[in-house]
């Protein structure tokens, strides 16, 4: 499918003769035309389009100057200026690629002056012949897009049912799942999920919005969970390398953060933090105490088969759970690598146990960071004072207070455990 792409936008390439780039509707890169310099001295390497190359989508700064000029609604082709302040130093001409009404992507196509007397066509002018050829390879294009995002839907229609429908129709599901799969389903392979997601809610509201990345054998929204999951292919089951730089691709989508807004406020969250660690942290590095995080994405252990996709799923979400209530871990947690987590993402909602609750209470944040680095730096009062940047007096100042609010003895391993548990279950929450 990826060459029957590069194929087309070759083709407008030759026909304008200037450099084409195909997005999809999210400005994800699909594929891109040669482009060539006559002056050896002064390439007309544009600075956009070459970041679009290397990193697989355009800036939110490009996406929002290219998206002000309405071409999510543009039937025709679009002329837009050159931004310096965006980044963007080229104008460019945008060939809104649809699909019946539906708009799937886009070309662009970059211009450094010899594009000028393009005639784009109006009410009483028409458009320029090559143009007019440019326009029917877009609509190929469309064609293409419109059947790969159907084919996507209809995978990602019985992964949804395999990960949370009933146990009565996962088995339909999964052999479903196998049979479109073919020899995929055999593995390896991981699951992503990525917190928050927000299906497409643009001009066709019945499409998902599913991201189209070459290593994603399937991806579905997960409405419960707002979050998304993308089923993707590894190369060897010790190694998750494909998983994680699926999960980065994913993490800069504007149906993350952009579109779904910070997480709930919370305590531990509170702006101001004072620092802690991470007890696993390599080189003994100290990080800042961080709260929650906009958007995050978790990955699974690998799995052979389609089987144990539903546990997976379960260790995914579980890491991106983590990794967004705590910037002490990495946007893009795996599993193995959430420590207290994995127990605590395992067990039913509850609310917090009666002793730490007060604690909880958005008046003694300070306090709870400080319990919370203290035991996560294993009661080591030198070492909690050093990172919280108090003295050691007022850190025992902080502990009886903590001790007087909970009632719990902080020279016991028991309490210890009860609280420092309950600290991190309330990140979860």
């Amino acid at each position: 499918m990826r060459e029957d792409y590069q194929q087309l936008v070759d083709e407008i390439t030759a026909t304008l003769g200037a450099p084409a780039t195909l997005e999809n509707r999210d400005f994800a890169l699909i594929a891109f035309g040669a482009q060539d310099s006559d002056d050896a001295e002064e390439p007309t390497l544009d600075p956009v389009r070459t970041r679009s190359i290397l990193q697989r989508r355009s800036t939110a700064a490009v996406r929002a100057w290219f998206e002000a000029f309405g071409i999510a609604r543009a039937q025709a082709p679009l002329r837009i200026p050159p931004d310096p302040g965006a980044g963007v130093f080229m104008g460019r001409i945008c060939l809104p690629v649809r699909h019946r009404g539906v708009v799937h992507g886009y070309v662009w196509l970059l211009d450094d002056g010899h594009l000028s007397d393009l005639e784009l066509g109006g009410p009483a002018t028409p458009p320029d012949p090559r143009l007019v050829r440019a326009m029917e390879t877009t609509a190929r294009i469309g064609a293409l897009l419109a059947a790969e995002a159907r084919a996507g839907e209809e995978l990602g229609e019985l992964l949804r049912e395999l990960l949370t429908g009933p146990p009565a129709t996962r088995d339909a599901a999964c052999s479903g799942l196998h049979t479109a799969l073919r020899g995929a389903a055999d593995g390896p392979l991981a699951l992503v999920a990525v917190l928050p997601w927000v299906p497409d809610t643009g001009e066709d509201e019945d499409h998902p919005g599913l991201p189209h990345l070459p290593g994603i054998a399937a991806a579905c929204v997960i409405p419960d969970e707002t979050a998304l999951a993308a089923l993707v292919r590894l190369r060897a089951p010790t190694s998750l390398a494909p998983a994680r730089a699926t999960a980065e691709q994913l993490l800069r989508s504007p149906r993350t953060a952009a579109a779904a807004g910070p997480p709930p406020a919370h305590p531990l969250h509170a702006p101001g933090a004072a620092g802690t660690t991470r007890a696993a942290e390599p080189h003994g590095a100290d990080l800042p105490c961080g709260g929650g995080r906009e958007s995050s994405a978790g990955v699974s252990e690998a799995r052979r088969g389609l089987d144990e996709l539903p546990a997976a799923w379960r260790e995914a979400l579980a890491a991106a759970r983590a990794a967004r209530a705590d910037a002490r871990l990495d946007p893009i947690a795996e599993w193995t690598a959430i420590g207290p987590y994995r127990l605590l993402a395992t067990l039913p909602p509850a609310a917090p146990d009666a002793s730490v609750r007060p604690l909880l209470e958005r008046t003694h944040a300070e306090l709870a960071r400080t319990a919370e680095t203290f035991l996560d730096c294993a009661g080591q009062a030198s070492r909690t004072a050093q990172i919280l940047g108090i003295h050691r007096q007022t850190l025992y100042y902080r502990l009886s207070r903590v001790r007087q609010l909970t009632g719990l003895d902080l020279d016991a391993g028991d309490d210890r455990l009860l609280l420092h548990m309950a600290l991190k279950a309330a990140r979860l929450r």
